[in-house]
């Protein structure tokens, strides 16, 4: 039993340490990876998992790629799992900044190294679009979804209203609406 729990802490490192290390961006990028690796490869967890998953590290004080490290390394082995999880997909960020604060005064003013970061960036925004994407299919589609995403969308993109608000305010409108779906269909 320990040695399968080892085992299990061990693929929970290395399948982490690969998103972290592999993954430009930011969490959001690293989301359909993390759901690639856990949902799709691995089987640890299901599709409506990750999507709570997800949304309970958005709504966590936080970097959201961890969050959803922590939490499905939880889901898989408790304590310890979540602890190799998060170890996993923290280490590699953390030397690369750390080898990356050594040298990038010499190199910033360098053309190419701009060329590079311009391309890093449009292709995170590729890998955000898609996790969007992602989770958009997954989700119920009925109009009061539409209405919660719009207006979240409007409020926190237009209005400068804080993302925290936000999520609070989803949450209590999805649960006002759930309740009253639940009252009308007793009727």
């Amino acid at each position: 039993m320990k040695n399968s729990k080892a085992s299990t802490y061990l693929r929970l490192f290395i399948t982490f340490l690969k998103i972290g290390a592999f993954t430009f961006g930011g969490g959001y990028a690293m989301i359909p990876l993390i759901q690639r690796e856990t949902v799709e490869k691995r089987e640890w967890i299901t599709s409506d998992d990750i999507l709570e998953i997800v949304a309970i590290a958005e709504s966590t004080p936080g970097p959201i790629a961890i969050n959803t490290a922590t939490f499905v390394g939880y889901r898989i082995c408790g304590f310890f799992g979540a602890l190799m999880s998060t170890l996993g997909v923290v280490l590699p960020s953390f030397l690369i900044i750390l080898a990356i604060s050594f040298v990038l005064r010499e190199f910033e003013s360098v053309k190419i190294v701009q060329y590079a970061f311009s391309g890093i960036r449009a292709g995170v925004l590729a890998l955000i679009v898609k996790a969007v994407w992602s989770m958009y299919k997954q989700c119920n589609k009925n109009a009061c979804a539409y209405v919660v995403m719009v207006a979240a969308f409007m409020l926190t993109a237009f209005f400068d209203v804080d993302v925290l608000a936000v999520i609070i305010g989803c949450a209590l409108f999805g649960l006002a609406s759930s309740i009253m779906a639940a009252k009308g269909t007793k009727r």
